[in-house]
Formats: structure tokens, C-alpha cells, sequence
């Protein structure tokens, strides 16, 4: 008896019986590239240049019992939770994510390492994080997120309705799951209405309540847009409690230009001479051709909610993407 043959005959049979629960990936990227730079604080760094580093990988399918899998995978060696520096080659991917549902049971989301709370990811609807820009800001506050997470789209209840809920599961960084839901409503013309509630339990005895709420409205070439986050701590620290606010108004001045102006304020108000961060700043992009040119120019008060002459800062930025 071929005990060889045997073996690679049943391996052959195993892969084709099993062909038709494989699936192909497409492959998205970009070429890019941006200039930085920074003025003001303790030392000027001088400019920063850099271009996009990462392909995504992406799939779908109907499976026969009328659901449709995603997968999406982000390839950036260096990138990830877990990696303490660019040479840590151990975590080839960063975000990535499995979705399975339909339009009458809705979505859920396995994000295995990039996904966002219900909150987390309306926290600044209006400005879109004006001040993450490498001035030293301090971040917006939101509830817990963390690597394999759980949120879950309902199906629609009714025209405009949408309904997102989201659990992050105890881990070694998360002391106690949390659950967060949002809404979001639609049904009039150009007007987006959203609020968003969750929890923050990184830390035992400094747990949070996160609620945010915002509103967006276009009109012809202009859209307008305020947001709301109140961040408030069982943990006795003064600067504990933190509320964000910012608001935007966009301006497309033609189908390949458009501009805008974003205010994201940040404060700390149970703090004695609470000094607020204050980010302002003006965005532009050009396309045309499939290159598409973009700069913004931004100002910030107060960085991390210092008063030190070295905490005010201004940074511009030009960046070229061009898609083939």
C-alpha cells in the first residue's frame, strides 16, 4: 500500500472540498506624501516629511444563508497594539476588522485591532480632530476602546434611524467591559442629529461617563457642524473631567475646491485656574486629475492645558495624494 499516495490524495480531495468557502482579497493603497512643520515650544524639530506606508486588503460575500461576510485587513509592519517602536516587527498588520449581517438583522463587527466605541467614533464630528496635529495637544476625551472589540449596526427602525451599540470586553488594560450605544437621525435634508453615550474603565476608581451629541447641516455649498463631549470621572483629580467642544463651516467652492474653518476647544473645569486648549485653524484641498493637493495652517493656545509661553504653537502642513 502507498501510504504517500494515500495522503496526498486525501489532501487533494480536502482542498477542493473545501474550495468553496475561500474567498479573494483586493488590494487598495495610495501614493503619498506630506511636509510638517512645527513652530514654537521648547525646540523647533524643523519640518517633517513622510509618505504613506500601508495597503489595505479587503473581501467580501453572500454566503447561501443570505448574509454577506467582510474582512479588511490594514498591512503596516512596525504598526499595531502591542508595538513600542518601529523596529518591532512581531505585528505586521494594524486595523483590522470582520463584519458579518444584513440589511433585516443588521452588522456585527469583530475589530480585532483599530475598531471605535459607539462614542469614540463621534467624538469630534464637527472639526475631524483639528487638534491632533503634533503640537503637544491633549487628546478629546472618549469612552474605552481596545484590540478585539464587539459593535453591532441594527437594522433599520425606521427611515433615517441609525442605531450603533458597542462592547470592549475586560482585558489586562481594561479593568470591566463596557457597553456604549449612539443614534443618529437623518430624515430631514441635509441635517444630521446624533448623540452618543458610553463608559471609560481603563483605570479602577476613575471611571467615566462619556456623552457626546452633535449636529451637522448643508445647505448648498456650505455645511456647518457643531460637536459636544462631556467626559465626567469618579476619580477625585481636578483635571479629571474634561468637556470638548468644536465646531466647523465648510465651504466647497467648486467641485475640485473647497475650504474650511474648525475651532475645537478643550477644558478641564473642575481645575483651579483652568486654562483651556485652544485649536483653531483653516483647511484646503485641490483634485483634479486624480491628484488631489491639500494644506492646512492651525494655531493652538495652551497645549495640554499649560499657561508656559512654550505650550502656544502654530503648525502648517502640505500633502499630495494621487490615486491610479
Amino acid at each position: 500500500m502507498n501510504i504517500k499516495k494515500i495522503g496526498l490524495t486525501a489532501l487533494a480531495g480536502s482542498l477542493v472540498a473545501t474550495s468553496a468557502f475561500a474567498g479573494s482579497l483586493s488590494v487598495s493603497g495610495g501614493a503619498s506624501f506630506e511636509v510638517q512643520h512645527v513652530n514654537g515650544g521648547a525646540a523647533n524639530a524643523g519640518k517633517a516629511w513622510s509618505m504613506g506606508n500601508s495597503v489595505t486588503f479587503t473581501g467580501s460575500g453572500e454566503l447561501d444563508n443570505g448574509l454577506t461576510a467582510s474582512v479588511s485587513f490594514e498591512l503596516d509592519q512596525g504598526a499595531g497594539a502591542g508595538v513600542t517602536s518601529t523596529t518591532d516587527t512581531g505585528k505586521p498588520f494594524d486595523s483590522h476588522s470582520l463584519s458579518i449581517g444584513s440589511d433585516t438583522v443588521g452588522t456585527l463587527t469583530f475589530s480585532g485591532h483599530g475598531g471605535s466605541s459607539a462614542q469614540s467614533a463621534v467624538d469630534d464630528m464637527a472639526t475631524g480632530d483639528i487638534w491632533d496635529n503634533g503640537m503637544g495637544h491633549a487628546a478629546a476625551p472618549t469612552s474605552s476602546t481596545s484590540d478585539n472589540m464587539l459593535s453591532y449596526s441594527l437594522p433599520s427602525l425606521m427611515d433615517g434611524l441609525a442605531v450603533n451599540v458597542s462592547y470592549v470586553p475586560h482585558t489586562g488594560t481594561q479593568y470591566e467591559g463596557t457597553f456604549d450605544w449612539a443614534v443618529a437621525y437623518t430624515g430631514v435634508e441635509g441635517l444630521t442629529l446624533g448623540f452618543a453615550s458610553g463608559e471609560n474603565k481603563t483605570t479602577k476608581g476613575s471611571e467615566a461617563d462619556v456623552s457626546t451629541y452633535y449636529a451637522t447641516y448643508a445647505y448648498g455649498p456650505v455645511t456647518v457642524a457643531f460637536a459636544e463631549t462631556e467626559y465626567d470621572s469618579e476619580s477625585t483629580t481636578t483635571t479629571a473631567d474634561v468637556d470638548f467642544t468644536g465646531y466647523s463651516v465648510a465651504y466647497t467652492v467648486t467641485d475640485e475646491i473647497s475650504i474650511a474653518y474648525k475651532v475645537a476647544d478643550q477644558s478641564t473645569p473642575n481645575a483651579s485656574g483652568d486654562v483651556d486648549q485652544e485649536v483653531n485653524g483653516v483647511t484646503a484641498s485641490y483634485t483634479a486629475g486624480g491628484m488631489t493637493i491639500s494644506g492646512k495652517m492651525v494655531n493652538g493656545d495652551n497645549m495640554s492645558y499649560s499657561s508656559a509661553v512654550t505650550a502656544d504653537k502654530s503648525m502648517w502642513e502640505v500633502a499630495a495624494s494621487f490615486a491610479f
